[in-house]
Formats: structure tokens, C-alpha cells, sequence
């Protein structure tokens, strides 16, 4: 039997991490690991066309698994493209190890062709991020990146030179456990009951959902009902806790609607629940707050908090609910569920009047129409931009859904590379991209990956020749657009130039069809919806600041346009409200 390498080794620690594929682009120093994959069944190498696309992809894989993914790049510039994904995966929390494979341990320090130093490089985008500089440290040190990947929820880098990949591997390796699951984390006693005495003395709580609430949906709508208060979430909290939410009033944010923002201020406790809410002009600073994190150094750094408690949301209710006393006052909660309510009311109007009339075809009429078509356990991918707000106002959550973007990092080109990801974990389920012009045509090589594996990705391509949300931030202050139109192709036509289904929707009357023709398509198929620059409504009264990263609202509501079905909703909740 022949000698195994160390390349060999790292790929086997990996398959027994159930990483079950490498993302990545070949080359030199990379070729033992990626030949080491070619000879084990259990895992599999996807070539794709650019390595940023490889670690957005890895990252949405663990994202929709909750598992370790993994990518790769090859030494000096290969490994240098993963970073811009790799920051998303880490600020999104999602488990990510990263092969860096660097040049010859000779000639390290030494300005080598293509020498970069990727264990400093990753540093601020990472937990770990260390050198392999011997055969015997690697199963160690791996072990060590992918228990820091899992534990800690983000990415660990290992830089592994070429030839120690390709070096033997020890004769006598050991084979190390592997952590592979996070633990649940439930507070101490101590801080349960002093949160319960909180909740207990205050007249009007509300709570303030992210996605730390994931898997706590029973959980928060029990205590909401025990306590009688208004919910309201960030973006990516949207997936987890608006669904089947008799107490939704909406999200707060640049991008928000409802009465979430007066929901947060109007009370005498908000509890914030595994958020990580960064916009902190938006939370009252004349209120107490409470924060539930199981992550203690997200714990007060975006307000002042009267009470931390560091546990995961789920067994952090489950224990508080029991210990808090019934209230009966349903006045703050109704009150919230009416202005949501009529908040909703009157944003629609925007968007019922004339819209299948209107050319170029309002974007807000494209989401709500692919909203309605798309399956119900569909994953959306959603690019940087003015699809947020499309996303956050038209997508319905409904418990089965995904949807993902680049809520924290803010990366523009982030939606094709995480559908790549997402459909790779189940080829049978409906993955749609919804992509903005600027974000597809930055990284639109990687559609070829999508014909390469015959993925069957949806792309549903809101193309304004424009990015949207720059000449938003341009016209706040008071400054002409400037390099912000897109002189765009016909990109349907590049679709079908590749090998794929393409169509191009000019008319509103096309749309519904068109969608419904390119999801019934087996393969990857592009729709490109030509839709209106000029979809935007800007208030008389808005700074630059409410706008300029998303940093203050002296108003309510920024963005005008309509909220799809979440009006429905608001108003099947309020007809729960008793009537005096």
C-alpha cells in the first residue's frame, strides 16, 4: 500500500468533518490537495471560475446545512480572491474552512513570484488562521481550525504550502475527535431571574428579533403571548420569526416598515433576541434593554443594556417563560398591531396602482409576482442593494423558505455565487437568485459554473441599467448620480450564448409567464426583467445620514413601494385584536 501524503491526510480529516466539497479554482501550489480529492469519492471539487465566488459559495452551503463547508484558493493572488466571501461567511456566522495553499516553505520571507503572507492576511476575517510549516502539526492543527470553524460559528484559515501538502504524511498519524455540533447554552439562574423580575415590573415589553432566533420560533411566540408584546426583527431575522406571527409589527431599519420602530421606542423594556443589530440610531436610548445573545461579545456594543444575558434564545425562553408572570393588558400590543397595520395600508397604494401597466416594469411588482410563483421551500439568494429592499418587503417566510444575502458584510455580486452553494446541497429544491444588474455583471462568469454543473439556479435579474441604491445615497445628499449607469448587453441573450435558458421581460403582462416557464426549466435559466431606475419615492424630509450606511431615520418609513403580503398578514392579526 502506498504511502500516504500529507495532502491525502487533510482530505481525509476533512470527509471525517462531513465536509462533503471543496469550492475552488486549481493551480500550483494547490494541485496535491485537489488531486488527493479526485482519488476519494467521498468529497468533491467544484470548479468555479473565481475564488470569491468559492467562499460565498461555501459560505450559503453553511448557511442552508448548518455544517462545515469548505473552499480553497491557490498561493499569492488564488487565495487572495477568497477574502471578500470569506469576510461575508464570517460576518454572517457561517462555518467556513479555508484552504490558503502558499508558496515553497524555502522560499517563504523571501519575495518569492506570487509570495503573500495568508496566515496574517485572514486575520481580521477569521478565528484562526495559522501556517502549516510540518507534516506532523497538520492533523493538529486542522483539527484545531475546524473545532475554532464549529465552535465559534465563522472561518478558520490553514495555510498549507505545496510541498508539505505533497511531503508524506507521519507514519503513525493519530486520528483525533472531531467536534462537529455546537452545544445549546442556556444563563444561569441568577440572570433568568433577574430578566423575569425586569419583564415582570415593566407595563409594555417588546421584543426586537435577529437571527439568533433561528429554531426559536414556538419558543418567542409562547413568551410573546405570556407577555403580551409587540415583535419586531432586523433583516435577518426575517426568515425565523415572521412567519405565523400574530404579534408582528414589522422590521426596523433603513429598509424597515410597520411599527417595528415605534414598537421599540414606545415601550418601557425591549428585549433584544439574537440580534446583532448594527444601525444603533435606530434602538431608543430612553428605554431599559435587555439583550439574549449566546455570542457575550455581541453583548451591549451597539446600545447601553441594563441587563446581558448570555445564552442562546431558545433554551434562554424556555427557561425565562415559566418564571414570568401572566400579563393581561393587551393595550400596547393592539396599539402596535394597529399602526402596523395602517402603516402597511398606506405604503400599498404605491404599489396597487397601474403596475401591470407600467414600463418599465416597477422591480416591486417583479418581487411580488416571483414572491407568489416561487415554491415554498424555496431558497433566495439576494444581492447587496435594492434587492434588500425587495427581499425585505415582498419575500414571505413562511417556516420552509431561505433567504440569503450579505445582510451584515454588505457585499455587492454576493447572490449567483450563494445560489451556487445553496443549490449544491440539494439540486431538487428551487434556488433563486435574485440579482441585481451591477451584482450579476461583476461576477458573471460563475453563471458558467451554473452550465458547467447544470445547476438549475433560477436568476431572476433586475436589471435598471443603474446601481439603485448608490444613486439613492447620491441624491440624499444633494449630489448629481455619477458613475452609477450600467450600459448593460441583452444578458438573456449571454445566457442562451452559454448553454442556458435565457429570457428578456419588458412588459409586465410577460412576467408571470416568463417565470413560470423558466422555473418549469430543468437547467440553470436566466429571466432578465428590464425594470424602472426610478422605482424609488424619496420623502421631502430625509438627511444623508439616514441613508449614508444606513445610519439614522428621523423617519419611519424611507423607502416607498408597497409590502406584498405582509399587509395580508397585518391584517388577519388585526382582526384579533378585541374590539371594545
Amino acid at each position: 500500500m502506498a504511502k500516504q501524503n500529507v495532502a491525502e491526510q487533510f482530505v481525509d480529516i476533512l470527509v471525517r468533518a462531513g465536509v462533503q466539497r471543496l469550492y475552488g479554482v486549481v493551480g500550483d501550489s494547490l494541485n496535491p490537495v485537489v488531486d488527493a480529492i479526485r482519488r476519494t469519492p467521498e468529497i468533491e471539487w467544484i470548479q468555479v471560475r473565481h475564488e470569491e465566488t468559492a467562499a460565498f459559495a461555501a459560505g450559503a452551503e453553511a448557511q442552508i446545512t448548518g455544517s462545515l463547508a469548505a473552499c480553497a484558493g491557490s498561493c499569492g493572488p488564488g487565495n487572495l480572491h477568497l477574502i471578500n466571501g470569506l469576510y461575508d461567511a464570517h460576518r454572517s456566522m457561517a462555518p467556513v474552512l479555508a484552504l490558503a495553499s502558499h508558496i515553497p516553505t524555502s522560499e517563504i520571507g523571501l519575495g518569492y513570484f506570487q509570495e503573500t503572507h495568508p496566515d496574517r492576511l485572514f486575520l481580521e476575517c477569521s478565528h484562526y488562521s495559522e501556517l502549516i510549516s510540518s507534516p506532523k502539526q497538520m492533523p493538529r492543527l486542522l483539527q484545531t481550525a475546524i473545532q475554532h470553524a464549529i465552535g465559534r460559528s465563522g472561518v478558520s484559515v490553514v495555510s498549507l504550502p505545496g510541498d508539505i501538502a505533497a511531503a508524506p504524511a507521519p507514519d503513525k498519524a493519530i486520528d483525533h475527535a472531531l467536534v462537529t455540533a455546537r452545544p445549546s447554552v442556556r444563563p444561569g439562574d441568577a440572570e433568568i431571574e433577574k430578566l423575569a423580575r425586569m419583564i415582570d415590573e415593566a407595563k409594555r415589553v417588546t421584543l426586537f428579533c435577529g437571527s439568533g432566533t433561528a429554531g426559536a420560533h414556538a419558543e418567542v411566540m409562547e413568551f410573546a403571548e405570556r407577555v403580551k408584546s409587540p415583535v419586531g426583527h432586523a433583516l435577518r431575522g426575517k426568515e425565523w420569526i415572521q412567519y405565523d406571527n400574530p404579534y408582528d409589527v414589522g422590521m426596523s431599519g433603513l429598509l424597515g416598515y410597520g411599527a417595528a420602530y415605534e414598537a421599540t421606542h414606545e415601550c418601557d423594556l425591549l428585549i433584544l433576541l439574537g440580534t446583532d443589530f448594527p444601525y444603533n440610531a435606530f434602538l431608543p436610548d430612553d428605554v431599559k434593554i435587555a439583550q439574549v445573545d449566546v455570542r457575550p461579545e455581541h453583548l451591549g456594543r451597539r446600545s447601553k443594556l441594563d441587563l446581558a444575558v448570555w445564552g442562546d434564545v431558545r433554551e434562554t425562553l424556555r427557561c425565562l417563560t415559566p418564571r414570568v408572570k401572566a400579563k393581561t393588558d393587551r393595550k400596547f400590543l393592539d396599539k402596535m398591531l394597529k399602526k402596523h397595520a395602517d402603516a402597511l395600508e398606506g405604503v400599498i397604494k404605491a404599489y396597487t396602482r397601474k403596475v401591470e401597466k407600467h414600463i418599465p416594469i416597477h422591480p416591486e411588482y417583479v418581487a411580488s409576482v416571483l414572491d407568489e410563483l416561487a415554491d415554498e421551500d424555496a431558497v433566495f439568494t439576494v444581492d447587496t442593494g435594492m434587492c434588500n429592499v425587495w427581499a425585505a418587503r415582498y419575500l414571505s417566510p413562511n417556516g420552509k423558505r431561505r433567504i440569503i444575502g450579505s445582510f451584515s458584510h454588505g457585499s455587492m455580486a454576493n447572490a449567483l455565487p450563494q445560489a451556487i452553494g445553496a443549490q449544491f446541497t440539494d439540486r431538487n429544491r428551487q434556488v433563486v437568485s435574485m440579482s441585481g444588474d451591477g451584482g450579476f455583471s461583476m461576477l458573471m462568469g460563475d453563471f458558467l459554473t451554473l452550465v458547467q454543473y447544470d445547476l438549475p439556479v433560477k436568476v431572476v435579474l433586475f436589471n435598471n441599467s443603474s446601481l439603485g441604491m448608490v444613486e439613492l445615497e447620491m441624491l440624499v445628499a444633494g449630489l448629481p448620480s455619477f458613475g452609477t449607469h450600467n450600459h448593460n448587453p441583452d444578458f438573456a441573450a449571454i445566457a442562451k450564448a452559454a448553454g442556458a435558458y435565457g429570457v428578456r421581460v419588458e412588459k409586465p403582462k410577460q412576467l408571470a409567464g416568463a417565470l413560470k416557464d423558466a422555473f418549469k426549466h430543468k437547467g440553470p435559466a436566466l429571466i432578465d426583467v428590464v425594470t424602472d431606475p426610478n422605482a424609488l419615492s424619496i420623502p421631502p424630509k430625509i438627511s444623508a445620514e439616514m441613508v449614508t450606511g444606513f445610519a439614522l431615520s428621523a423617519s419611519k418609513i424611507v423607502l416607498d413601494g408597497g409590502v406584498g403580503r405582509m399587509v395580508q398578514m397585518a391584517r388577519s392579526n388585526l382582526r384579533n385584536v378585541p374590539r371594545p
